[in-house]
C-alpha cells in the first residue's frame, strides 16, 4: 500500500498522523519527563527527608535555562540516533525500577542515573546540533542527588589526599605527623572530617564548569580536553582551604566559625573564578588597525595605483 492509498483509506488516522508530527518539542519532552515521574518523585523525598544536598535543583535549573534560551532554534525533526537512547533509557528506567521477572529490582540511584541521561538524550535529541553534548551530560548527571553517596563512598580517600598533601604544604613551618585522616601539627590533634573533603567543592566545580561550556558554546572535545585541570583546580584549592585552617588550629589560633566558613567560601570562589576562566571563550586577536590611505589602490605584487577623489 502506498502513501497516497493509505492517506485515501485511512484519512483520520492519517490526519491524526500528521497533527502528533507537528507536536512541539517541548510537548515531546514534557511527555518523557512525566513517563520519569517515579524518579523525581524519588529525588524529591531523598531531598524532603534531609538525606542529601539539594544541590541538584540548580542542575536542573540550568538546563531548563538552556531549554529556553534555545526555544526558538529546538529542531522540528529530532535526531534519530539520540532519540532512541531516549526512548531505551526511558523504558529501561522505568523497568529496572521495579525489577523485570527473574532480573531484581535496581537501586534508586542506578535507576536515577538511566532517568537523567536519558532525559540529557531527549534534550539532545531536539536542541541545535551546535550545543556540546558532554556539559548537557554533565548537568543531568549532577541533578542526581548524589552527594550524600559521594562522600560515603570517595570522602575518606579524598580526606586522605588533602591531608597528605596539606602536611606536605605545612612541614616546612610545623611539626607534623598523619595517620589516616588526622594530622598532629606541633602536638596538636587536627582532624581533617567530612566537609573537608571537598566533594561539596568538587560538585561545584564541575557544574560551573558544565554552565559556562554551554555559555561559550565550546565543542564537546575543547570541554573534555579541560575536565583534568578542573579536577586539578579542585583539588588544589580543597588542600589550600585546608592547609590555611589546619595551620591556624596547629599554631593555637582557631579560627571562629564565622571566620572559618569565610575562609571555605572565599576558596570556593577562587577556585569557580579559575574554572570560569578556564572555560571562557577563547579570545580572539583584535585585527590589526588598517593602513590604507584614502586614495590609494594596493594590489599583490607591491603596486599601486593613485587615484584622485572627487
Amino acid at each position: 500500500m502506498t502513501l497516497d492509498q493509505f492517506a485515501r483509506s485511512h484519512p483520520r488516522l492519517f490526519d491524526g498522523g500528521i497533527r502528533l508530527d507537528r507536536w512541539p518539542a517541548t510537548a515531546w519532552l514534557a511527555l518523557q519527563a512525566a513517563a520519569l515521574a517515579p524518579t523525581w518523585v524519588w529525588m524529591a523525598r531523598r531531598l524532603q527527608d534531609g538525606s542529601d544536598d539539594p544541590l541538584g535543583l540548580l542542575a536542573l535549573a540550568a538546563l531548563a535555562c538552556l531549554v529556553w534560551s534555545q526555544r526558538h532554534a529546538l529542531r522540528a525533526a529530532p535526531r534519530l540516533g539520540w532519540l532512541a537512547l531516549a526512548g531505551a533509557g526511558t523504558v529501561a528506567a522505568t523497568l529496572l525500577r521495579t525489577g523485570i521477572g527473574p532480573l531484581p529490582a535496581w537501586p534508586p540511584l542506578a535507576t536515577g542515573l538511566i532517568a537523567v541521561l536519558a532525559l540529557a538524550a531527549g534534550l539532545l535529541a531536539f536542541l541545535p546540533r551546535q550545543v556540546a553534548k558532554l556539559p548537557v551530560l554533565g548537568l543531568a548527571v549532577l541533578a542526581l542527588p548524589l552527594l550524600s553517596s559521594l562522600q560515603f563512598y570517595a570522602g575518606y580517600p579524598l580526606r586522605i589526599v588533602t591531608a597528605e598533601a596539606s602536611r606536605w604544604l605545612l612541614a616546612p613551618g610545623f611539626s607534623v605527623l598523619r595517620e589516616g585522616s588526622s594530622l598532629l601539627v606541633d602536638g596538636r590533634l587536627v582532624i581533617v572530617d567530612a566537609p573537608c573533603s571537598g566533594v561539596q567543592m568538587a560538585w561545584l566545580g564541575y557544574f560551573c564548569a558544565c554552565v559556562v561550556a554551554l555559555w561559550a558554546r565550546h565543542g564537546d572535545r575543547r570541554f573534555l580536553a579541560r575536565l583534568p585541570a578542573v579536577g586539578l583546580l579542585v583539588l588544589g584549592g580543597n588542600v589550600l582551604r585546608n592547609s590555611v585552617l589546619v595551620g591556624f588550629e596547629g599554631a593555637g589560633h582557631a579560627l571562629a566559625p564565622w571566620l572559618h566558613q569565610a575562609v571555605g567560601l572565599a576558596a570556593l570562589a577562587l577556585v569557580c573564578g579559575a574554572i570560569a576562566w578556564l572555560m571562557a571563550p577563547a579570545r580572539r586577536p583584535r585585527p590589526a588597525p588598517s593602513l590604507a590611505v584614502p586614495g590609494l589602490i594596493t594590489a599583490p605584487g607591491a603596486r599601486h595605483v593613485d587615484t584622485a577623489l572627487s
